[in-house]
């Protein structure tokens, strides 16, 4: 019996080959990587899009329909079919699967990077600064910690499972400072974190500032030369596109290798790149609808696979996650607000909208989640990914 579980095992882990030799060699496309991830990746595209266009009378941004779409794919929804989640989405497709996605990701916050103005911040300056540390700080007075504590105590001992996923969730924004008491089930992947030594995180730190201080003195010269040799009315050269590309990669995989995380570096690449020249704006034309229409859906999706809403049962467990929801967006929203009208005297409306802006959560927060889950945060933050 023993055998047998290993060799089926070994199956599933077996890597994949690229490509077949056809259906008329009697081989099945979808055991192969290369058929697999177009399926894929069709399938992704073309069932968010759909979401996007039935959302479009209710106004909402693609990204919740890719969010969405992305959950439904999993097995909250299509993927509890065991047949349609081994068919198409099968273990040993999922390195393909979410290193295609990373990658998107990577471009994506190159692009936000990109299109970030840090003189634009410098120019709001202590407002813009005020009004953000409201934004995070101010939400923590309508936390009682000791309620949330013990509601999710007395529901653990009911339904032990769903609340690994909340702990997670609740750990990563550090809703409350020591949960180890309460989630017992937990606390071993919490050591897991907690185990790393000071020493390695110095280091860390340091080959990070390191990182950014290389950055500054040599990409930037460098990005700025390219934007210097593109002036305006004339086409960009493909040689200083290759190049910027290369770099984001290059320093990708720099601060991945630190331990920070692979984004940062792809995201430092995008706030160097000089914003006063047509540089920026033909490489945001060349890579946006490539990173925006196809890759960013996958990552979506990769979450959403890796996502269960359906572990969270009983009407005890989701009145807490919308009680938690709840105080975290009224706080949020209050804390703008306030902060908005009595010290910068901004219109009711602005500052309305500013508070409902920031209190606005989507990809950041799923990478942010992602991230944890990686670093084995928790075992299961993916829960409440979305």
């Amino acid at each position: 019996m023993a055998t047998n579980t290993s060799s089926v095992t070994a199956a599933l882990l077996k890597p994949m080959k690229a490509t077949s030799n056809g259906a008329f060699q009697r081989e099945n496309p979808l055991d192969y990587a290369l058929p697999l991830l177009i399926l894929q990746i069709c399938l992704v595209v073309a069932f968010t899009r759909t979401l996007a266009f039935l959302l479009k009378p209710l106004r909402q941004p693609r990204v919740i329909a890719e969010i969405i779409g992305g959950i439904l794919l999993g097995p909250s929804a299509l993927g509890r079919s065991e047949r349609f989640l081994h068919t198409v989405f099968p273990p040993k497709s999922m390195t393909v699967l979410d290193t295609v996605a990373n990658i998107g990701l990577l471009f994506f916050l190159f692009l936000v990077g990109l299109e970030l103005d840090i003189r634009s911040i410098r120019r709001t300056g202590k407002k813009s600064l005020a009004i953000a540390g409201a934004g995070i700080t101010l939400p923590f007075p309508f936390r009682n910690r000791h309620l949330i504590c013990s509601s999710f105590h007395h529901i653990q001992r009911k339904r032990s499972r769903p609340f690994p996923c909340l702990h997670g969730r609740l750990s990563l924004h550090h809703r409350f400072p020591s949960p180890g008491p309460y989630f017992g089930g937990t606390q071993a992947s919490n050591h897991r974190c907690s185990n790393t030594s000071p020493l390695i995180s110095l280091w860390v730190l340091l080959c990070g500032v390191g990182f950014v201080v290389f950055s500054v003195y040599v990409i930037r010269p460098l990005l700025e030369l390219m934007a210097r040799r593109s002036p305006d009315g004339e086409p960009v050269k493909e040689i200083y596109i290759c190049i910027t590309l290369s770099l984001v990669l290059a320093s990708s995989f720099v601060t991945d290798s630190i331990g920070i995380h692979a984004l940062f570096g792809a995201f430092v690449v995008g706030i160097l790149v000089p914003k006063d020249s047509p540089f920026p704006g033909v490489l945001i034309e060349k890579i946006e609808d490539l990173v925006a229409g196809l890759f960013l859906p996958l990552y979506f999706a990769s979450s959403g696979l890796k996502t269960n809403v359906a572990t969270i049962s009983g009407a005890q467990c989701w009145g807490l996650l919308v009680l938690v929801i709840a105080t975290a967006c009224f706080g949020k929203i209050i804390g703008t607000m306030f902060v908005s009208r009595m010290f910068f005297k901004v219109p009711f409306r602005e500052a309305a909208a500013l508070g409902f802006l920031m209190n606005t959560k989507g990809l950041v927060e799923l990478i942010v989640l992602n991230i944890g889950k990686d670093r084995k945060a928790s075992t299961h933050v993916h829960c409440l990914a979305s």
